[in-house]
């Protein structure tokens, strides 16, 4: 006997809806990034990507804890002296509420070449609609 490895041709790929409203991201992040590593299949194996894709809608309606919503700053350096430049996420959630989501999910998978790869399978939106409908994804709940 030996461990079984699937091959890419097994590999068999879903695609999943959760709506984000009234969640909180940090849980919802984790949920999504589990989903897109694949590790809630028997299948799943850490170095190859058996995951499926996930559509994340209503991000503008996802809810921080605490004190979060005033106090979390996001940074981001255009790599010019003095051009660093930040945002609360409150600000970021009201201008781009799908990067609040994207930013914490990407907090949860790996930092490499796999990572960016399950990163581009995620699709995120800010209201209810999503042109995905000719995949037919079906309902995941948290």
């Amino acid at each position: 006997m030996g461990t079984y490895v699937p091959k890419l041709s097994e590999i068999e790929r879903e695609w999943l809806v959760m709506d984000a409203s009234n969640q909180v991201l940090g849980r919802l992040a984790s949920e999504v990034a589990r989903l897109l590593r694949g590790k809630h299949k028997p299948s799943f194996t850490p170095y190859l990507d058996t995951g499926d894709f996930v559509i994340v809608v209503n991000a503008e309606r996802v809810k921080l804890t605490g004190r979060k919503l005033t106090d979390k700053v996001y940074f981001r350096h255009s790599g010019y002296p003095g051009g660093i430049r930040q945002e609360t996420a409150q600000e970021r959630l009201a201008k781009y509420p799908d990067r609040i989501v994207r930013a914490a999910v990407w907090g949860m998978l790996p930092k490499n070449r796999m990572g960016r790869k399950l990163l581009r399978k995620l699709k995120i939106y800010a209201g209810p609609e999503h042109p995905h409908e000719a995949q037919q994804p079906r309902a995941h709940a948290l």
